[in-house]
């Protein structure tokens, strides 16, 4: 059974629900190391920017940048007293409605656990939740950081989602895109509806999978075995397609 990364309270008016924090994610990213070309031998050093020497792990503290250059430095038990009750509470001041939240605010995903002589408690707020349809808004300090976070009832367990907070998000107006030349017509807004309808299938994540990975884990393998892969050549770029001769032929097929 995985270990619970982080214990705490869910706190809402005056209830309290003790819990421990799961990670609901894996990650199955490959992962590179920096790797000294000339002997094989991974880079590993920390090399100051000044005297140019390793630095030893025990020497390196965090440090934010004031001006160009210059730092004050933070030592753990500061940064910790900065958090204050929040470091092991999470506060939930509101609940919304679950699809009032835009996808584009969640990030990572927690699976939350019932924490010591919190079982019923835990299982009252997953209830009353499940019941109502609502997810808990709240603030949550973890690793040095306040996240905005969502509580909601998965199945028979809590979820806990960590949000952005709408300053991190940028302004889809003030990006550089290019004007559509044209309003789309009538008629192909009434094919790529009907090519939407006919693609249209109830979500299974389990029949997606990361192909990208397996590709280049093979591509891992055979070099590991001393095998050459052929990669192939990189597509040619194309033109735009004519959209009303690519929407009747997505659809006759």
């Amino acid at each position: 059974m995985a270990r619970s990364i982080s214990n705490g309270t869910i706190r809402f008016g005056v209830a309290a629900v003790p819990i421990k924090v799961h990670s609901a994610v894996e990650d199955h990213g490959i992962h590179f190391h920096q790797v000294h070309v000339k002997d094989g031998a991974r880079v590993q050093q920390r090399i100051c920017s000044k005297d140019g020497k390793a630095v030893p792990d025990k020497q390196v503290v965090k440090g934010y940048e004031v001006r160009s250059g210059e730092y004050v430095i933070l030592d753990q038990e500061e940064i910790d007293a900065a958090s204050g009750r929040r470091s092991r509470a999470i506060e939930l001041e509101e609940f919304v409605r679950a699809a009032e939240i835009d996808p584009v605010y969640y990030e990572r995903s927690y699976y939350l656990g019932a924490g010591k002589d919190g079982r019923d408690a835990y299982r009252l707020l997953h209830d009353a939740l499940e019941r109502s349809e609502r997810v808990g808004i709240g603030r949550w300090v973890f690793h040095n950081r306040e996240y905005l976070v969502a509580v909601r009832s998965l199945d028979h367990v809590l979820a806990l989602h960590t949000m952005r907070f709408s300053e991190e998000l940028i302004d889809s107006g003030s990006l550089d895109f290019p004007a559509p030349r044209r309003r789309p017509g009538r008629r192909e807004i009434e094919m790529a509806s009907a090519l939407v309808d006919e693609l249209h299938a109830r979500f299974e994540p389990e029949s997606f999978a990361d192909s990208y990975r397996d590709r280049v884990l093979e591509l891992i393998r055979m070099k590991a075995r001393g095998e050459e892969p052929d990669l192939p050549e990189a597509p040619e770029r194309e033109d735009a397609p004519d959209l009303m001769a690519a929407l009747e032929a997505s659809l006759a097929a």
